[in-house]
């Protein structure tokens, strides 16, 4: 996989005609009217909640993969996906996010400052509403999968730590929708872990985000178990680097949240230059988690991106489907 550094910008001048166009960190999205939207995932890579990079391809690893997941997982919870009309697009049901992020957690791992690990290295014993006993090791398993909701931008302080039940108490989501929010986020993670453990993976945590359409029917929007919001590690080594006190290797962006940690960088200014092996190694894991989790070969869309996108989309949005 090529690797381009330092290029955010990468997708960003796709421009159709179609109104309320949204910039976010890894998406450009557009209003297609009739409650649905169209979303173009881009070759950006976030990390500390910052666009540090982007690398060719990961748009489509990301974009697939999730649609995979979707169509894996809708027996568990109904999710926003409708069609996919080219590897880098998404059409989707219109739906209004909950503000909050629902993390699950497996393992006790992270190098941000919200993390599970980071948090009990300060010494922290009781977090996110869970009391964990003492002598804990990095990167081990927990007894039982935890929930562990953050806030939303939109919310206020983005990724501001929550118990479950501050979810409820300050009015972010109501009791009963947040129950079957949290049943969701759990039988969605166990469904995950036994879908990457047959691929010789381990899910050691996710992100999942959650919406109402125009019914107000509980959806999974975003995406869903992919090398951005799910750390995946191999399963054949990961026991032998435990007792060794070695992380996990990685086929996500976890590889390059420690490339910036380990430069000192935690999110403040520009971020470090990272050697290029850095991104190469990062491109080339994604696909391998693509086709581990899928038991399909990545192919990658072969016309120039901008082009092949417009052509696809217009041809989607102007082929009568009645």
């Amino acid at each position: 996989m090529n690797v381009v550094t330092n290029r955010p910008d990468v997708l960003t001048d796709i421009e159709l005609d179609l109104p309320g166009r949204r910039v976010g960190k890894v998406r450009v999205s557009y209003d297609l009217g009739e409650d649905r939207r169209l979303f173009i995932t881009t070759d950006r890579l976030s990390a500390f909640d910052r666009v540090v990079a982007a690398v060719p391809g990961k748009g489509q690893v990301l974009n697939q993969l999730a649609w995979w997941w979707f169509a894996n997982t809708g027996h568990i919870v109904a999710n926003h996906a409708l069609a996919q009309p080219d590897p880098n697009v998404l059409v989707a049901v219109a739906a209004t996010p909950l503000p909050v992020e629902v993390i699950v957690r497996g393992h006790i791992t992270g190098v941000t400052s919200t993390s599970l690990w980071r948090q009990y290295e300060a010494g922290q014993r009781v977090i996110y509403g869970y009391t964990l006993p003492d002598g804990i090791r990095k990167n081990s398993q927990l007894p039982t999968p935890i929930v562990t909701p953050t806030t939303k931008a939109e919310a206020g302080d983005h990724d501001a730590p929550l118990t479950c039940a501050e979810v409820t108490e300050r009015g972010l989501v109501a009791p009963q929708l947040w129950e079957q929010v949290q049943a969701a986020a759990l039988a969605l993670f166990d469904h995950g872990r036994r879908t990457a453990t047959a691929a010789g993976l381990i899910l050691a945590d996710t992100k999942y985000e959650f919406g109402l359409d125009a019914y107000g029917q509980l959806l999974l929007i975003d995406e869903v178990h992919t090398p951005d919001s799910s750390r995946f590690w191999e399963a054949s080594s990961y026991e032998d680097r435990l007792r060794n006190d070695e992380e996990p290797e990685s086929l996500d962006k976890e590889l390059v949240r420690r490339a910036l940690a380990d430069a000192g960088y935690r999110g403040d200014g520009e971020p470090p230059v990272l050697q290029p092996e850095v991104w190469q190694a990062t491109g080339e894991r994604y696909v391998q988690a693509y086709e581990r989790l899928t038991g399909t070969g990545f192919v990658r869309g072969a016309a120039p991106i901008t082009e092949r996108v417009v052509a696809n989309v217009t041809e989607f949005l102007t082929t009568d489907r009645s």
